[in-house]
């Protein structure tokens, strides 16, 4: 197979499985939602923040470290991933072993407190197999590790739902999630041995080289989580567990689709990386494209999703979280936001701009955690509000800044053309959603696509052309 025909295959099923993956997160977050209640999901969702949490003060960009490391020509892969996955298994036994003797000072219940640590086991596993993937990366096999993860969910979603069935208690709906990254660890470590027999190894020389390179990454993961992801931390501790369950479902909703802008960038990202020092004419169309894909998908991810956020919710999560729909009406502006924001950051990094990235991402992260903290207590009633609104206003932020450091050091800004066309074409799909609301969701869904589709065609919004340049491997 080309090499042209094999990226395009990664692309195509890793596209398909990430939402075929995303769509059986959706089913278990209505099993566990409808099992567990408000105060469970919200201990639940509890819980996955310190995944993240454990994901961000563990990552010090070596999953990034490794990949770059072992695709350049020549080097000892072997030597590499070994020295990788005896650092991870170093840093990640530091986190397990920690995590017992600070949970018993969390202000949260017994059962909570035994759930991050179940957590913090998954997160071993989990910090495991992501070192790996760079191997994948490396060959053009990212289908497998997809393909792995699709299974692994298949796998924790089947057991959620024999446990909903079997009425499986707290700790034991949590531990489902222990078996999916077991799941994805073993799929994708036995994938590897094809391609290299290693065995962690413990140079701790090699490691402070390796950490150099890599902090800053690190730094920069860290940060991110801080500003996306610490809201439901500092509102399990500011408030009790069915205020966590209403935000949290809207906000797993957000989370299993916030993907999608990074799975995109990444299309183009070699590209901007390769035009922008070899043809800037060529690198500002690319960015300016990305742009208004962006805004092309995101128009009609706005106005439908608020439309049709009372459907979903109840879909997703059932009538007793009802106080989520306002919560994903929010969430849905800094959805769209995250979009611009991964294109920016990523316009940055083509360009080298890692140090302004940090220091945007720090402004971003300070406001969202003083936010918070400000005035989570001062809206008791409706504190579940209060992170979707900061979310907003932190990715308005980080789209701002970044937006801003781009026109500064590129003396460019994305140009966005046939922007009323994009606009009317979700007009009109609103319309047909609003006037026809009592139908079937998915019926409304289908309606809402098409009606928006056939519009952008009547305008002439895009063509195959500029699809085609997006992905078009640079000569």
């Amino acid at each position: 197979m080309s090499i042209s025909r094999k990226i395009t295959y990664n692309v195509i099923f890793s596209s398909v499985a990430k939402i075929l993956s995303t769509a059986t997160a959706l089913v278990g977050i209505g099993l566990i939602t409808r099992h567990l209640g408000q105060e469970g999901f919200g201990l639940y969702a509890t819980a996955l923040a310190f995944l993240s949490f454990f994901g961000a003060i563990g990552d010090w960009g070596l999953p990034q470290t490794t990949a770059m490391r072992i695709a350049k020509p020549g080097t000892d892969e072997k030597k590499i991933v070994s020295n990788m996955i005896g650092l991870r298994i170093f840093i990640s036994i530091a986190i397990l072993v920690l995590t017992p003797l600070i949970t018993p000072f969390l202000p949260y219940p017994y059962e909570l407190k035994i759930a991050i640590i179940i957590v913090a086991a998954s997160y071993v596993l989990s910090s495991l197999y992501q070192i790996l993937i760079g191997m994948f990366q490396k060959r053009l096999a990212m289908d497998r590790v997809t393909g792995a993860e699709l299974i692994g969910k298949i796998i924790q979603v089947g057991l959620i739902f024999f446990g909903v069935l079997q009425n499986w208690n707290f700790y034991l709906i949590v531990a489902t999630l222990f078996i999916n990254m077991l799941m994805n660890f073993l799929f994708v470590f036995f994938l590897s041995r094809k391609f290299i027999k290693f065995k962690p190894a413990f140079d701790f020389k090699y490691w402070g080289n390796i950490l150099k390179q890599s902090i800053p990454l690190g730094l920069a993961t860290a940060l991110t989580f801080v500003y996306f992801r610490s809201n439901t931390i500092l509102l399990s501790i500011l408030r009790p567990p069915e205020d966590v369950g209403i935000f949290g479902a809207a906000q797993k909703v957000i989370e299993n689709v916030s993907f999608f802008p990074a799975m995109i960038v990444g299309l183009t990202m070699p590209l901007f990386s390769h035009y922008i020092s070899k043809d800037k004419k060529k690198f500002k169309f690319l960015v300016s494209e990305n742009y208004k894909i962006f805004f092309i998908l995101t128009v009609p991810l706005l106005i439908g999703g608020i439309l049709l956020s009372d459907k979903i919710i109840l879909l997703i999560a059932g009538p007793e979280f009802v106080k989520s729909i306002p919560v994903l009406q929010i969430n849905l502006i800094a959805l769209v936001l995250i979009f611009f924001g991964t294109l920016f950051m990523n316009v940055m990094i083509a360009a080298k701009l890692e140090r302004s990235i940090f220091w945007a991402l720090l402004i971003c992260a300070v406001f969202s955690i003083t936010s918070n903290l400000i005035f989570i207590p001062r809206f008791p009633d409706s504190a579940y509000l209060v992170p979707a609104v900061v979310s907003v206003i932190t990715e308005l932020l980080v789209v701002s800044l970044t937006g801003f450091f781009i026109w500064k050091k590129l003396k460019f800004f994305p140009r966005l053309k046939k922007f009323p066309q994009i606009i009317i074409s979700g007009l009109l799909m609103g319309m047909i959603i609003y006037f026809l609301k009592d139908l079937n969701f998915f019926l409304l869904l289908l309606l809402g696509i098409i009606t928006y589709g056939l519009s952008l065609l009547f305008f002439k919004i895009i063509s195959k052309e500029e699809i085609l340049s997006l992905i078009k491997k640079p000569t």
